[in-house]
């Protein structure tokens, strides 16, 4: 997650406001947002997006909601994934009830997706990509 944690980085931290909106032809608009909830385990969340348009509609494809820890460094643990297009969305972590629930399997796929797709985001150049007229919040 070394390139999204560059990005917040350069975005200028985590904070409530946090709104970057990362625009980088020929690949889909990258927005990287707090959200107004906490994660799972009540640490701060970061909702990141690719977005696309159909029927004028914004679509998500995919999103993904990642705690913001700090304990041994800063590192981000997905939980959400979601993907407008197939109307596909997944907990692999969450809370209800009071209760903490994690879905072993899924969380490890939602590992495997965020790592690779921190990768492409490094391959296809998103961070020189960013700018200040990036962060608009």
């Amino acid at each position: 997650m070394k390139t999204l944690l560059e990005l917040l980085q350069k975005g200028g931290g985590w904070r409530p406001s946090l709104y970057l909106k990362i625009a980088n032809p020929p690949y889909m608009e990258l927005v990287i947002e707090a959200t107004d909830e906490s994660g799972p385990c009540g640490l701060p969340c970061v909702s990141v997006a690719h977005y696309g348009e159909q029927n004028g509609d914004p679509m998500r494809d995919p999103e993904m909601c990642f705690e913001l820890g700090f304990a041994g460094g800063p590192h981000l643990d997905p939980f959400y994934w979601r993907n407008d297009y197939v109307g596909i969305e997944q907990w692999s972590r969450d809370t209800r009830e009071g209760r903490y629930i994690y879905v072993a399997h899924l969380h490890q796929q939602h590992e495997s997706f965020a790592k690779q797709w921190d990768i492409n985001l490094r391959e296809q150049h998103f961070l020189e990509a960013f700018t200040g007229q990036c962060i608009l919040g």
